[in-house]
């Protein structure tokens, strides 16, 4: 599974359930890594999209602790009802897009990172893990510098070092069968 944000100089991803930032080549960048797979999101941040719909052309799987909540997809109510769905998934076909309490619980499970760095800092009062400072997580690649908008940023992934628990379970490792993700 892979993670996907925008992040400021402080690894904020948002301020009052909105972006920090729009910038239309990140938006495509977005567009163009997660069409035709499976999105695992949040409710604030299903309500935050346009029409506070799913995107056309993904699958989205939500995670609400509200059990009556309705929308036009897959809603689960924990996270290991959400990852036994995404357990058939291929590797690359699930990527988890926000909110930030959706990103630190799915992180564990994330085997890579695509992260926009933003060259700037906002007021933002949602967070995403610092990768940078992160023991688990090790910079694979970065992009050139763009600029758009007034702003300058790259295109970024980070790969887990070793396994995680997803993976580690998965192929019988030190994990399989503790913690929270045991079936």
């Amino acid at each position: 599974m892979k993670a996907i944000a925008a992040v400021d100089r402080n690894w904020g991803i948002g301020m009052d359930g909105g972006l920090l930032a729009r910038l239309p080549s990140d938006m495509a960048y977005f567009r163009e890594k997660t069409l035709g797979r499976t999105l695992i999101m949040g409710r604030k941040t299903l309500e935050g999209l346009p029409g506070g719909r799913p995107l056309a052309g993904r699958a989205t799987l939500l995670l609400s602790r509200d059990p009556a909540y309705r929308a036009d997809c897959e809603v689960f109510g924990s996270v290991e009802a959400c990852l036994a769905r995404v357990a058939g998934l291929g590797a690359d076909e699930a990527l988890v897009a926000g909110g930030a309490e959706i990103y630190r619980q799915f992180l564990p499970w994330c085997d890579e990172c695509l992260i926009t760095k933003i060259d700037a800092a906002f007021p933002a009062d949602r967070h995403f893990e610092n990768l940078d400072e992160s023991a688990a997580f090790q910079l694979a690649w970065e992009g050139e510098a763009l600029s758009e908008n007034g702003l300058s940023y790259r295109f970024s992934a980070y790969r887990r070092l070793g396994l995680g628990p997803g993976r580690a379970a998965a192929e019988g490792g030190a994990c399989a069968g503790e913690g929270p993700w045991q079936g």
